[in-house]
């Protein structure tokens, strides 16, 4: 569909710092630091954009849009640009055919492990309002914890900041390590709530404490507060918590009928796909359809355990990165499907969504990790390589 031109907003300066990025998987809120954005600047890629790539066998050309340096997630601005995320705390403004970039925020991360600047999603109202929603990995007294922040996009003569950056809302506790943030962020359809991902931090234990926000799905308001009517308050759990028992949830999105899908990475083995309901129990560490990775037994989903099994699991993994429910007509046989990028597999993974039911469609060879997948405002389907050193690409998908 079109999408309409966001006004331009008056300029206001921003400061603070950033970290250098490191491996990913085989208390109180602290404030938001950055750094101020840079000028327009051309992609290290800026030439004329080459014709698609046809792998035999697949259904989709390939086209290289621009490259990257370990990027994490993307979203496209009504005007078609896009706001990327790289690990290593820079946000970046990308031009439509990826040939121009600058730099809008560097946000100061803990790039340790699997962390760094994360997630970016626009707000329902972006076109009034401005604002992006981001997430990343920060210090904090006890450890580390993933975050909820958000700025105001705005741009005056070609030069574009985030300001006014807000902590919204931080996992607790913070905990030691570097894995297992998660960090996703969707709006609900009616753009009133905000849901958010919080992975387990490779702790276990804390998916199943009602007093931990660590393996959980909050709901929350668009201000970062615990929404009304979360279920599981009454029964001790924080006010945010809208399910739990969860480990690395590297995925969460909305269908067309209003369904709240999210993909999930397991142990050694059983990665998975689930319908997420409010008030349930997802059953991690106490079952998964994988194993530990010394080996010891985990008790799989069994009907009538007390927890809500995944929808689809995989084993192999797959180990799942971003998540999309393509709505586009440029490829009107996949309208309404799920798509999961994967990292270890390098492949991207169809599942096919009927209702409240899903199962395994195709999976694709992508040559690479696989970290993000979006749906352009052109139908396309882009995905974003998880590689460091300019080697994450940006790769546009057409039918072939």
């Amino acid at each position: 569909m079109k999408l309409p031109l966001l006004a331009a907003l008056p300029v206001a300066l921003i400061a603070c710092s950033g970290n250098g990025p490191g491996p990913d998987e085989t208390g109180s809120t602290p404030p938001v630091t950055v750094t101020p954005g840079g000028t327009p600047s051309p992609s290290p890629s800026a030439t004329a954009t080459p014709p698609a790539t046809v792998v035999d066998g697949q259904p989709f050309g390939r086209t290289v849009i621009a490259d990257f340096d370990a990027p994490w997630a993307m979203t496209f601005l009504p005007d078609r640009r896009m706001l990327v995320t790289e690990k290593d705390g820079r946000m970046l403004l990308v031009g439509a055919d990826g040939q121009s970039r600058q730099t809008i925020a560097r946000i100061a991360v803990d790039s340790a492990g699997q962390g760094g600047l994360m997630d970016v999603v626009l707000a329902p109202d972006f076109a009034q309002s401005g604002r992006v929603y981001f997430s990343y990995s920060a210090a904090a007294d006890g450890g580390k914890h993933v975050v909820l922040a958000r700025g105001r996009f705005q741009e005056s003569n070609g030069t574009a900041q985030l300001t006014g950056i807000e902590t919204l809302w931080a996992a607790s506790p913070a905990v030691t390590g570097d894995g297992h943030y998660s960090g996703r962020i969707a709006f609900s359809p009616d753009g009133q709530y905000l849901f958010f991902t919080a992975g387990d931090r490779q702790k276990f234990t804390p998916a199943q404490d009602p007093k931990a926000t660590l393996g959980k799905v909050l709901r929350l308001t668009p201000d970062g507060k615990p929404a009304a009517g979360n279920p599981l308050a009454a029964q001790g759990f924080g006010p945010a918590v809208w399910s739990y028992g969860h480990r690395n949830l590297l995925g969460i999105a909305f269908d067309g009928a209003g369904n709240l899908w999210q993909q999930e990475m397991g142990p050694k083995g059983g990665d998975e796909l689930n319908l997420i309901l409010p008030g349930r129990n997802y059953g991690w560490p106490n079952a998964s359809n994988g194993s530990n990775y010394d080996g010891s037994d985990i008790p799989d989903h069994r009907p009538g355990d007390g927890y809500e099994a995944p929808k689809v699991w995989w084993n192999p993994v797959i180990s799942p990165g971003g998540l999309m429910i393509y709505s586009g007509s440029l490829f009107p046989q996949w309208r309404g499907d799920a798509f999961i990028g994967g990292l270890s597999s390098k492949a991207l993974i169809r599942v096919d969504l009927n209702g409240t039911s899903a199962a395994k469609g195709d999976q694709w060879d992508m040559g690479a990790r696989i970290r993000e997948v979006e749906q352009g405002p052109d139908g396309a389907i882009y995905v974003l390589e998880d590689g460091g050193d300019s080697q994450g690409r940006l790769i546009k998908l057409t039918p072939a």
